[in-house]
């Protein structure tokens, strides 16, 4: 067992030999697939001959994905060398920004592409002059210029120590701020995560609740894609909520008994496993972007064709 430093005095002892297997199992995994997955994505976006207003939500869903996949194979290494990092600590800051930026940043754009397809289905004349190529753009500078001022202080906090004479790279900070560290891990879960997710939901049962209006229809085409529209939405809500719910719930759990129920080791040890599966599993969503926005997409023929004229 490894010792975690739950205070500046107390030590827990923690059984941690399932992660020097599962996690570079699974970043390496997830690294292949990835790359395979969000390369394609991007070499198919730029052979298109106009790029629609989702297609710039995806090129910027898959480029995100792409700088935290590259951030991988440093992880696997340092778990390979079972939790010794030999790469400094500018790259320790720098592979948890990616992480972060990667999944908040990715939580945003799925927020601007849902309501996207809100106003395409729900309101698709009147929505018209908002669908346009421009605004697009607009949405990901904004996306991204609200990402990185919530994550400077995940630069700062990142960052490497010594344990039993080897060298670390702490996940979210050094024990010493772990209790200036809690509220803003609390209000980043907020904001960068519970914030955007209600407003998925709240798109998407407005559009489930547009497509049902018009269940009736005797179009079979009509109602085949209907039918994909529904199914497609119910997948991006379960695998958003299987994905991130249950992280952000472990993460801010994890968090709130290494600060103040540092003496109980028995539970620390229960949520540092649940913490620590749960962690890489979120990293799949670099490989679930690409195959429900690209290849599942059922985006508005009308909006294809205004937005390749803006």
């Amino acid at each position: 067992p490894s010792l975690a430093l739950t205070s500046g005095k107390a030590l827990c002892p923690l059984v941690e030999s399932y992660k020097y297997i599962l996690l570079p199992l699974t970043y390496s995994s997830v690294f292949v697939l990835g790359l395979l997955l969000n390369g394609a994505m991007l070499r198919l976006s730029c052979r298109r001959a106009s790029w629609t207003c989702t297609t710039i939500y995806l090129v910027n869903l898959a480029v995100a994905d792409l700088l935290y996949l590259f951030s991988l194979p440093l992880l696997v290494v340092n778990y390979l060398l079972r939790d010794t990092w030999p790469f400094g600590e500018l790259l320790c800051k720098l592979v948890r920004f990616l992480f972060y930026a990667n999944l908040y940043g990715g939580i945003l754009l799925l927020t601007c592409i849902s309501i996207h397809r809100f106003l395409g289905i729900c309101y698709p004349i009147r929505s018209l002059p908002y669908r346009t190529r421009r605004l697009a753009a607009a949405g990901t500078a904004t996306s991204w210029a609200l990402v990185f001022p919530q994550l400077l202080p995940t630069f700062i906090y990142a960052r490497t120590g010594v344990i039993d004479n080897r060298t670390v790279c702490y996940d979210m900070t050094s024990p010493e701020n772990l209790g200036s560290y809690f509220p803003y891990g609390v209000a980043l879960t907020a904001s960068g995560f519970l914030f955007p997710f209600l407003v998925i939901l709240a798109c998407y049962c407005l559009i489930i609740r547009s497509l049902t209006r018009h269940a009736g229809d005797a179009n079979p085409a009509g109602s085949a894609a209907r039918a994909k529209s529904i199914r497609t939405i119910l997948l991006v809500c379960g695998l958003f909520a299987v994905c991130l719910l249950p992280f952000h719930i472990t993460r801010s759990v994890y968090l709130f008994v290494r600060v103040y129920r540092v003496a109980d080791c028995q539970l620390l040890q229960r949520w540092s496993l649940l913490y620590k599966i749960w962690r890489p599993l979120v990293s799949l969503n670099s490989c679930i972007n690409p195959l429900l926005y690209f290849l599942s997409a059922t985006p508005s023929v009308a909006c294809q064709d205004y937005c390749a004229k803006v």
